[in-house]
């Protein structure tokens, strides 16, 4: 543990502020819009994601999801935010950097979702985009990592627009709506140093 306090930033990373979006970590206050916007959603989401489970949207299995990520922001091995429209404050989606690697790798994987009602206009680019000056400025990481199923079109924009480069394919890498899928694999590394990151503010 010594060495994961060593590598943390000071900075408070609870909220990233971008040009037309916030990226907030996920709060007990968030329920209600978070289930209303994933059930309206799920169509949009499930040909993509794992299987969702029957209490997927209950209140427990959100506050137990609250405990996992407390423990995993304090343990430096993941960072989720849920990403709100700058204007009216609208929650749009999630992003986050997991699986955070330490050491000589100094390395995350990327993740996202975006509500149907948002999904197409351009905002998670723009989330992408907000998140990584922090990625690579304030939590030092070298490379973050990401992948896509092969028809997930939408995402390979994403990424490809925002300066991940492809790798390859690998087969049946994730076990999605029940069936291994293979996965287009992307990367994008720290080339050059991070002049300005998002502005960073407190909870209020």
């Amino acid at each position: 543990m010594a060495f994961l306090r060593s590598i943390r930033p000071d900075e408070d990373l609870e909220v990233i502020r971008g040009q037309t979006l916030t990226l907030r970590q996920p709060a007990v206050v968030d329920y209600a819009e978070w289930a209303e916007l994933r059930a309206l959603s799920r169509a949009h989401l499930t040909p993509w994601e794992p299987t969702w489970a029957y209490d997927d949207l209950a209140r427990p299995m959100y506050r137990r999801r609250l405990r996992a990520y407390a423990k995993d922001i304090r343990d430096d091995a993941s960072y989720p935010y849920f990403i709100f429209d700058a204007e009216s404050d609208a929650l749009m989606g999630g992003i986050t950097l997991s699986n955070v690697r330490r050491g000589s790798a100094q390395t995350a994987s990327l993740g996202y979702w975006m509500g149907a009602p948002y999904a197409g206009r351009g905002h998670m680019r723009a989330a992408v985009e907000t998140l990584m000056p922090v990625a690579f400025g304030l939590l030092r990481l070298h490379r973050i990592e990401a992948a896509t199923m092969l028809s997930n079109i939408a995402s390979i924009r994403v990424l490809e627009s925002s300066g991940f480069t492809r790798e390859g394919v690998a087969r049946a890498y994730l076990k999605i709506n029940g069936r291994w899928e293979d996965h287009l694999l992307y990367a994008r590394v720290a080339t050059t140093p991070i002049s300005a990151a998002p502005r960073q503010g407190g909870g209020a």
